[in-house]
Parts: structure tokens; sequence; C-alpha cells
């Protein structure tokens, strides 16, 4: 399966001046919702995730994108799916998720890049041990340097930039902010 191919084809494959959710600038954006929005489309990225990930016995996915996968990930292994919301610079399993210590927990994301979510998802998670996460998409240029093994569907680096070195700001192309 081209994953890449499928993004594309998609229209979730963007070239501009996006400000990202962990305030770093591209001028590349993934619009993973082109493909959240359809289950069709979805579909041979969860297959995939089946296939590479972990047996756990929760699939835990930060909101708002990782919480789609992990249900429907969840919903293909016939396993049980919880949410880490955010609640402000963090995020919380704050709707009675009964996870027990005993219990295995694989995290699945949409699109990583610096790996916040998926560590502020890793500290919400108060029970249980957890096997590692996959990623429907991976952005980033470099080792998040994330505590537990992580896999993805498609490796797709992305350049990012600080806003203090970004040049697209020097150029004054208009930045957008899409998504969260």
């Amino acid at each position: 399966m081209d994953y890449k191919l499928l993004l594309e084809e998609a229209g979730a494959l963007l070239k501009g001046h996006f400000l990202l959710t962990s305030g770093l600038h591209s001028d590349k954006y993934i619009e993973k919702m082109r493909i959240l929005e359809n289950p069709r489309l979805l579909k041979p990225f969860i297959d995939r995730m089946r296939e590479i990930g972990p047996d756990a016995d929760w699939i835990v996915g930060p909101t708002l994108g990782g919480s789609i996968i992990a249900f429907e990930l969840a919903r293909v292994m016939g396993k049980k799916c919880a949410y880490a919301e955010r609640m402000g610079e963090a995020r919380k399993l704050k709707r009675g998720f009964d996870i027990k210590n005993e219990d295995t927990i694989l995290i699945v994301d949409d699109v990583l890049t610096t790996g916040g979510s998926i560590k502020q998802t890793i500290k919400a998670i108060q029970k249980g041990r957890i096997l590692g996460g996959i990623v429907m998409i991976d952005r980033s240029n470099k080792d998040p340097e994330i505590d537990i093994p992580i896999h993805s569907v498609l490796k797709y680096p992305i350049r990012n930039y600080t806003p203090e070195d970004c040049p697209l700001c020097r150029k004054k192309i208009p930045l957008t902010r899409r998504g969260g």
C-alpha cells in the first residue's frame, strides 16, 4: 500500500506556511481529517496498525484524531478504548475508564511531530502497562525522545522551523493555523 499516494489522492498534503500545534512552523501540513473523515481511507492505516502493533487490552488515543483511531483500532481488534483529553497543558483520562494495573495498553495517534500528545497521554495513564505506540504518520525529523517504542504506518519527514528561524516568516508569507 502506498500510504503517501493515498494522502495525496485524499488532498491531505498541503503546502504553504503553517503553524503547528507544537508551535513550530512548516511549509507542509498533513490534513489528517481528510483521512479520518472517510472510513474507507482510514481502513488501510488501521489494518497496518493492527499488523505492526502489539496485542493490548486497551487502545488509548489523545483527542481528537488519536481518539478516532483508538476507537476504530479497538473495534477491529475487539478491545476497549480510552481517550486522553486536554486539560490545560496536560491530558487526562477523565471519563471513568476502568483500566486495571494488570491491563496492557497501546497508545495510538494520528500525526507525530514532536511527540507532545503521546508524552501527555503516557502521563495521563495511571494504571496498566504501556506496551508501545503507533502513529498513522511520523512527520518528525529527529527522535522525539518518547519513553516507549513508537511505530508508524508512514514515515514522512517534513522540515519544521522555530518561529525565530522560519524562512517563510522572513519572506512574509502569511501564516495559517489549521486543526487543533
